[in-house]
């Protein structure tokens, strides 16, 4: 990730974080990772890089798109995570 930093958002439904991922990657330049269905109640989480400022902004951002259509039940920012943890989000 070269320290960059990573920013998670888990929403309720794959709509919902299409919807973030859309907003966030229109909001500022960010990488889109991925996002991974959870195991029960329908939870999506969304992973996007990039630097701290244009993460922050993003994940803000994609949080006011989702709470109208559904429900945000977690995020979170890291500014430089671990390297190690770069093999668990792939």
């Amino acid at each position: 990730m070269n320290h960059q930093a990573l920013g998670i958002i888990e929403v309720r439904g794959l709509a919902a974080a299409v919807a973030a991922a859309d907003t966030a990657a229109k909001t500022a330049a960010v990488t889109i990772l991925g996002y991974e269905p959870t195991k029960g109640s329908g939870l999506v989480v969304l992973k996007i890089s990039g630097e701290v400022s244009a993460v922050t902004a993003a994940i803000e951002a994609a949080k006011a798109q989702v709470a109208n259509v559904s429900t945000v039940f977690a995020s979170r920012i890291i500014a430089r995570p671990h390297e190690e943890l770069a093999r668990y989000l792939t």
